[in-house]
């Protein structure tokens, strides 16, 4: 590779993968069909495969009803407080509907300026013009509507606190939403807690169960 090129990459367009397929013939076939005079398959190239689409061929998944049941068993008065979740429509959006048709109420904590991915819902600029301290103050969600209003995501275009709730309570299931990036704030409205980033889960739970928690679980528990 000439040292004025850098990587290159490509998407290969395969056929809808279900339970059971054999995912290394599609793969293979799907490559060798998308490489036929387009481009030529070279010693060291990468072929990537999603961990999704693993998924799905081994059948290596689970529903919206498979959650809603474990909640269900795992929260059994059905009061959840749901920490540092990431706002996105197709990374979360669906494991929160899943959990909260099994709920009755969803304690929604989340972190601010940003996600634990960098998804912001205010930005820096505002938390200084209120001069509010992200390390130590908490927020009600009236106290966010009073000073940001309502904020959209720069490529979606979405109110991800809005997109939420109404989410949350499409499912028969109340909510409150809270802004705070100390997991230990959660416990002023619940003791039973789902742990919901995914980098520092491990610290999250052990800081929560170090003050009192009463049940705590992560996505990957669920």
């Amino acid at each position: 590779m000439s040292e004025f090129i850098k990587t290159t990459s490509m998407g290969i367009v395969c056929p809808i993968i279900k339970e059971g397929d054999d995912l290394k013939q599609i793969v293979v076939n799907s490559l060798l069909q998308a490489s036929k005079d387009n481009f030529e398959i070279q010693d060291r190239d990468v072929l990537a495969i999603t961990e999704s689409v693993v998924a799905r061929a081994q059948g290596n998944y689970c529903t919206i009803n498979d959650i809603k049941t474990d909640i269900e068993r795992k929260y059994p008065d059905g009061i959840i407080g749901l920490v540092f979740p990431i706002t996105s429509r197709n990374r979360f959006s669906i494991c929160l509907k899943a959990i909260a048709s099994g709920a009755k109420k969803i304690y929604l904590q989340l972190s601010y300026p940003t996600d634990e991915v960098g998804n912001q819902i205010m930005t820096v600029d505002q938390l200084d013009q209120f001069h509010i301290n992200p390390y130590s103050d908490n927020l009600t969600l009236e106290q966010y509507r009073q000073y940001f209003g309502e904020n959209l995501h720069p490529f979606t275009k979405v109110d991800y606190i809005a997109f939420y709730q109404e989410l949350i309570q499409k499912q028969g299931c109340e909510v409150e939403i809270i802004f705070s990036n100390d997991c230990r704030h959660i416990l002023n409205y619940t003791k039973n807690v789902l742990v919901c980033d995914i980098h520092t889960r491990q610290r999250t739970k052990r800081i929560l169960k170090e003050n009192n928690a009463e049940i705590v679980y992560g996505l990957d528990d669920i």
